[in-house]
Parts: C-alpha cells; sequence; structure tokens
C-alpha cells in the first residue's frame, strides 16, 4: 500500500514568487488617471469590480478608506496596503 502525499511534500512557489496578476493594479491604476486629477473610493470600487479584478486585488481596493485622491494618495495608500499583507512582490507596487 503506498502512503498518501503529505501537503508538506508538493512542490510549492516561494512565498515571495510574482503572481500571474504581477503588475494589474499598476494598469488599474493608469486607467484610473487616464484623464482625472483625482477619484473617489466609491468610483475606483466600482471601476475594479467592472475590470473583475483578481480577487486579492479586489479586497486591496475594498481596504482603502473613503474619500477623494490623487494619484499619489492612491498609489501610497495602495503601497500601504500591499505592504502591510506583504503582497508588494507577489502583485508589485504602483507608482
Amino acid at each position: 500500500m503506498t502512503q498518501p502525499r503529505n501537503s508538506a511534500d508538493e512542490p510549492r512557489e516561494p512565498i515571495n514568487a510574482r503572481s500571474e496578476h504581477y503588475g494589474e493594479l499598476q494598469r488599474f491604476v493608469d486607467g484610473l488617471f487616464g484623464q482625472a486629477r483625482s477619484v473617489r473610493r466609491v468610483d475606483v470600487l466600482v471601476r475594479a469590480e467592472g475590470d473583475d479584478l483578481d480577487d486579492d486585488l479586489l479586497e486591496i481596493v475594498r481596504l482603502l478608506p473613503p474619500g477623494t485622491y490623487t494619484r499619489a494618495q492612491l498609489t501610497t495608500q495602495i503601497n500601504s496596503t500591499l505592504a502591510a499583507h506583504g503582497w508588494g512582490r507577489a502583485y508589485g507596487i504602483v507608482s
């Protein structure tokens, strides 16, 4: 009789590996600020859901506090959330 494989025996990606969604947040932010100088949180949420962002990325957007953001303010907030979750390397920081 063979032993069942232990999940610890299975190869795993390194914790800090890039996600297949790496760079999506940057493209998302670029799209938000094509013509706008500022965006409201509600507009960011609607756009994120409409763009069908990955669940982890959507969670990051949902964690934004209410308010209106310039590009610099939004990227600072997103990057802070990425850092807090340890997701910067997986999803990339935004500028």
